[in-house]
């Protein structure tokens, strides 16, 4: 869990902020007003990357007034603190909760339908094995019998030929 504020002191500018974990999935595409805070889970660990982006394209107000962006960010695993949560916001954080759950369960299901695809490519795996190695037992078996009866007949043939028999 990842938490950042951010404050544009602009008035009338916002920013559009948008959250890709390393393999490149998005976490977080937001549209925020002149000051907002946002946090993110990710369960994918690695280097995540944060774009921050200006709603204007005025490059007046841009000039005109500073765009100044305080940026605090906390990694790992932080529970929320309920007794600061605003209640006007609440909503809002066990929204973000059963979101973040949902998150957990889709990830949750990708990893068990993962598991399951590769017991399927072993199990597979597996039976090929056991009927070559079945084919190949049958082979040489049938190999030694063939070998075997020859051996007789040249051994026969040969003791009639010295007359021993």
């Amino acid at each position: 869990m990842a938490q950042h504020d951010f404050l544009p002191s602009a008035p009338g500018l916002g920013m559009i902020v948008t959250v890709k974990a390393p393999n490149k999935e998005i976490l977080l595409s937001k549209l925020y007003g002149p000051d907002g805070k946002f946090t993110f889970t990710s369960h994918t660990p690695g280097e995540h990357s944060i774009c921050m982006q200006s709603n204007s394209t005025n490059l007046i107000a841009f000039a005109s007034n500073r765009l100044r962006i305080h940026l605090d960010i906390q990694v790992g695993e932080h529970p929320l603190d309920y007794s600061a949560v605003d209640p006007n916001n609440k909503v809002k954080e066990v929204s973000n909760i059963l979101e973040n759950l949902q998150g957990e369960m889709n990830h949750i299901m990708k990893e068990q339908e993962y598991q399951r695809e590769r017991e399927e490519y072993y199990r597979q795996k597996s039976e090929d094995m056991n009927s070559n190695v079945l084919w190949w037992a049958i082979v040489q078996t049938v190999i030694l019998t063939s070998v075997g009866i020859w051996q007789i007949k040249r051994l026969k043939d040969f003791l009639i030929a010295k007359k021993v028999v």
